[in-house]
């Protein structure tokens, strides 16, 4: 195409990129002697994919904003159906990930208002991502390719419900397939400045459906945990990006750009005003490219185990022991003070063990993960540290890479099963032709023993006699096959006779 001259007016000249749906290029208007960059669509692309980009001329067409790409003409030849629009010399807006606060906050603010611009003409982007905005070289912001931009009044090309746009910016009304107001460009905007602001994505998945069902259901870690320094008003602007409920997100993007400005100190909110934006040295990118340490505490009663644990873990250079502890109450105390990303917690210490502080972590610290690091497994213990809001269960005959392994599991949001512990579940949920039959009483007592309920407690409540409750535990332990209680209340689990969620009833 180089050297092509489309409609006798536009000259191509280099050839800057290729998308899923175009190819574009740069090119001189011969007529007004301006550059230009041409999309020109691909051929044989399906008929709802042309409608959808020709839809972006008439939604952009609307719109005349400095931080908004300008649309100049569209055109056919010979069959190929172009679009002319603005030619952006500048950086994408990756370049500026990540970036110091008051960078993020200038161009973060130029982006809200643009969107709001947009927004009251009724033109929602719905694909708004960081490959989807320039920087130019005196700091504008530009937003660009609203090939997925909807004015109200267009006629739909995608069916209602479909998922369109970029996963990892898609917001939870998006990924559900939901009607979109323009609170949807306002969450996507917020997982960009998550990004410039760390330098990581709020939320991350192999695989597309896993991604999705995060945006839709798991909070974003705080930015300030990938990013200590980071102002927290600015943490809390946002955040508030990132709700999952839009009527709890900035209403508008003025809002937003308002927020963002009043976020820092006077002296950063000075430093925005510099003509171009201030990356990070390439240094300094590097290191924040890279993946953040991890903070831990390590509460076990054994010095020497604490020392060598620690020892290697920080040998690694991805972790740093932010914390040690010799019983629970001293573990309960510095992970409420330090707040670690992740707590590896022994389970029997002297005084107070950790299945005792564990539910006040979970409720009082519920960002700080846990991983039981232990020489248990027996069924009852990984019962109630699992029922107790464990992340995960790994014995201390692991190796030191399924250790570190799991711990870096748990901080992406997975639940971790260490081997041992994972075989004993799977086992129960495989074994056998089907669920046993229970009784409804069986389930009960069940039901409590998993709550950790003595058998004369168990009498009291169900109001039974103490020899009706043994006889029935035997009679439950016999069916699946369990060599005690707690066996027996733990394989119920596994089978689904018995569900955790009703424990919070008992």
């Amino acid at each position: 195409m180089i050297g092509r001259k489309l409609k006798d007016r536009y000259e191509i000249q280099e050839h800057l990129g290729d998308g899923s749906t175009a190819t574009v290029y740069r090119a001189l208007d011969i007529r007004l002697n301006r550059p230009v960059a041409l999309k020109i669509l691909l051929p044989h692309v399906r008929e709802t994919t042309r409608k959808r980009f020709f839809q972006e001329a008439t939604a952009a067409a609307a719109l005349n904003h400095p931080n908004i790409m300008s649309i100049y003409d569209i055109g056919e030849d010979d069959d190929q159906h172009f679009l002319v629009v603005e030619y952006v010399d500048g950086e994408p807006l990756s370049y500026y990930i990540p970036s110091q606060p008051e960078t993020v906050v200038s161009l973060g603010a130029q982006i809200a208002r643009a969107l709001s611009y947009a927004h009251a003409r009724q033109i929602i982007h719905r694909d708004i991502k960081p490959a989807n905005i320039k920087v130019t070289t005196d700091g504008a912001v530009k937003i660009m390719d609203l090939g997925l931009a909807l004015p109200r009044e267009a006629t739909r090309v995608t069916a209602e419900g479909m998922v369109i746009g970029t996963p990892a910016y898609l917001s939870p009304e998006q990924a559900q397939g939901l009607p979109l107001d323009p609170r949807t460009d306002i969450y996507s905007l917020g997982v960009v400045l998550y990004e410039m602001a760390t330098g990581h994505l709020p939320f991350d998945a192999d695989e597309i459906p896993a991604l999705l069902l995060q945006q839709v259901r798991q909070p974003p870690p705080p930015p300030r945990l990938i990013k200590p320094e980071l102002p927290i008003e600015l943490e809390r602007v946002i955040l508030k990006t990132l709700e999952k409920n839009p009527v709890r997100r900035y209403a508008s993007g003025d809002a937003l750009a308002s927020a963002l400005e009043a976020s820092i100190t006077k002296t950063s909110t000075d430093a925005t005003q510099q003509t171009k934006p201030a990356k990070l040295e390439t240094g300094e990118r590097s290191v924040r490219r890279s993946k953040p340490t991890i903070r831990v505490i390590l509460a076990d009663d054994h010095t020497m185990i604490r020392r060598m644990l620690g020892s290697y873990l920080e040998s690694t250079g991805d972790f740093v022991v932010v914390g040690e502890a010799a019983d629970g109450a001293e573990a309960l105390v510095k992970t409420l003070e330090v707040l670690p990303d992740v707590l590896l917690l022994d389970l029997n210490m002297p005084g107070v063990g950790g299945l005792e502080i564990l539910p006040r972590v979970r409720a009082e610290a519920p960002n700080v993960k846990v991983l039981i690091l232990t020489g248990r497994d027996e069924d009852w213990y990984i019962m109630r540290a699992m029922r107790a809001g464990a992340h995960g269960y790994v014995l201390k005959s692991s190796n030191e890479e399924e250790l570190m392994d799991g711990i870096v599991k748990v901080t992406q949001g997975h639940m971790v099963l260490g081997q041992g512990v994972a075989e004993k579940i799977v086992t129960g949920m495989m074994g056998g032709e089907g669920a046993a039959q229970l009784s409804i009483t069986e389930r009960q007592v069940l039901l409590y023993v998993a709550g950790g309920y003595e058998n004369s407690d168990i009498a009291k409540h169900l109001q039974l006699s103490q020899p009706v409750v043994i006889e029935t535990l035997a009679k439950a332990m016999n069916k699946l096959g369990a060599g005690d209680r707690h066996a027996a209340a733990l394989a119920a689990l596994r089978e689904g006779l018995i569900d955790l969620d009703e424990l919070h009833d008992l």
